[in-house]
């Protein structure tokens, strides 16, 4: 069951997050990776800044996965898109997609580790395609708020609504 993220979910959505951001571990760049991968501030500081997040639930309730869309200018990023590690493979990530997808006509983009393959590749399956280096740049800079070694080591995907400037 997927639905909107409340308040007395704020502990299970950290976990979940960092539970399925220790894939990065090992791949991106060892000086972006930190412990937690998401303290707890970052996550209230997303909400705060208008992140709705959705999240998927098992049978008995439990968060298996969350995804958070924003609205910023014209478009809208999907963040914090993570699925707990032991439910990985079970089609909770591309729910979670096809709900956000149904959000906006607007834009939809996508920012990731350029090392993150397997989340590239989700992605691009579910309809998103890559953008050129120079684009990736110029849309980290415009929509996002991140250090420049992580733009040096990002990517943007963007959904079939995306036109070029």
């Amino acid at each position: 069951m997927i639905d909107d993220f409340s308040s007395t979910d704020f502990e299970e959505v950290l976990a979940v997050i960092n539970d399925g951001a220790s894939a990065y571990k090992g791949v991106i760049p060892e000086n972006c990776w930190h412990e937690p991968y998401m303290p707890p501030s970052e996550l209230r500081e997303g909400i705060e800044a208008g992140i709705k997040f959705r999240v998927c639930r098992s049978e008995d309730n439990n968060i298996l996965g969350v995804m958070g869309v924003q609205p910023v200018q014209d478009v809208y990023l999907i963040r914090h898109a993570y699925v707990k590690t032991d439910a990985w493979r079970n089609g909770i990530g591309s729910r979670l997609i096809e709900d956000i997808n149904t959000v906006t006509d607007a834009p939809v983009l996508i920012g990731t580790w350029a090392a993150a393959k397997w989340a590239i590749q989700f992605y691009e399956r579910h309809g998103f395609h890559l953008l050129d280096a120079e684009e990736t740049r110029l849309l980290l800079k415009k929509y996002w708020s991140v250090p420049d070694l992580q733009i040096e080591h990002s990517v943007v995907l963007a959904d079939q609504n995306w036109l070029p400037a």
